[in-house]
Formats: C-alpha cells, sequence, structure tokens
C-alpha cells in the first residue's frame, strides 16, 4: 500500500505545513524558502505518478491521495495568501468551492460505478495554479521586478480554467447517468 510514489505523495501533504509557515512570517528570504519549497513539492505530482506508472505500482491509495495532496498543498497556500492580502478572497473561494463540488462529485460518482478521469481543463487548471503561486510567492521585488501582478493574472486564468473543467466534471457526471438511466430503461422495457 505505501509504494514510493504513495511516500512521494506524502510527502508532498507534509511539505505544505512547512510553505505555510514560512509564508505565516513574510520577508524576502521566507519567501524565496517558502517558494523553494512549494516548487518541491509540485515537482513531487510529476515524480509520483512517473514512479507508479514506470515501475507498475499505481495503487488505490495512490488514486486517492494524489489529487488530494494536490488540494491540499495549493488550497492552503491559497487561502495563506487571502490572508496576507495578496489574493482576491473571491477567487479563492471559487476555487475552493469548485475542488470541494468535483471532490464530491466524483466520490458520488465512484459509488455509482462511474469512474470521471480527470478532463485536459482540469490538470491545465493545476499546472495554471502552480504557475501562478510561485510569483504570488515571491511577493517582494526581485532584481528591482514586481512578479505578483503576472501571478495574480495567471491566477484569475486558472479561476476561468477551473470554472470550465468544473462545469465539464458536472456534465460528465450527468451524461454518464443518463446513458446508464436510458440502457436501463431499454432492459427494462425489453422484458
Amino acid at each position: 500500500m505505501f509504494t514510493l510514489a504513495t511516500k512521494i505523495t506524502l510527502l508532498r501533504i507534509f511539505m505544505t505545513p512547512m510553505v505555510i509557515l514560512l509564508l505565516y512570517f513574510p520577508g524576502r528570504l521566507s519567501c524565496v524558502l517558502a517558494a523553494a519549497a512549494f516548487v518541491f513539492a509540485a515537482i513531487t505530482d510529476l515524480l509520483d505518478g512517473y514512479i507508479a506508472r514506470r515501475s507498475n505500482t499505481v495503487t488505490s491509495m495512490g488514486k486517492f491521495l494524489d489529487p488530494l495532496a494536490d488540494k491540499v498543498l495549493i488550497c492552503s497556500v491559497l487561502i495563506m495568501f487571502v490572508m496576507l492580502d495578496w489574493a482576491p478572497a473571491w477567487v479563492v473561494i471559487l476555487m475552493v468551492c469548485r475542488e470541494l463540488v468535483v471532490t464530491g462529485l466524483r466520490a458520488i460518482a465512484i459509488d455509482e460505478g462511474i469512474v470521471l478521469a480527470a478532463d485536459k481543463f482540469g490538470k491545465a487548471k493545476t499546472v495554471l495554479q502552480i504557475v501562478a503561486i510561485v510569483p504570488l510567492i515571491l511577493h517582494f521585488p526581485i532584481l528591482g521586478h514586481e512578479l505578483w501582478p503576472i501571478g495574480e493574472w495567471l491566477l484569475y486564468l486558472a479561476l476561468v480554467l477551473a470554472i470550465v473543467s468544473g462545469v465539464n466534471y458536472c456534465y460528465d457526471f450527468y451524461s454518464h447517468l443518463r446513458r446508464r438511466n436510458r440502457a436501463a430503461m431499454a432492459e427494462g422495457g425489453g422484458t
């Protein structure tokens, strides 16, 4: 159950408090360290999936923990940004609500025997969130340049993708249910 890939995923979850603690005391050094820890944690997202597929150790635990680790890391940092007044609360609220809705929908889908695979918009949303968060963490001028406005615009783009992918998940779920109900009605009508 605890394969190398799963341990790497757990590392990402355990890295989250370190990033948050560093952001709790915002300063140039702590923000650079927080950005480095966040990037390291984000890289583990690529690494765990690669290792699991390469070593043929994809597990149900890994399938559950991997998206959870992403949500814990990203949502925690975004919520911290609201406290620091580095990101608009309404954007973070919409993103966190989207994550809760999609997670709940996936749980219901699994209970119904439906698999809702991650779509390209959801994957792009995660990548864009990660890319947006780094310049937002580096909230102080670097070599005379402010990077946070770039992060803020990328965060708005990530919000658009979050909404599009959230609607996609809802539509996919509804489509699966509709197809299954039609098939059940066709079977029932033929007996």
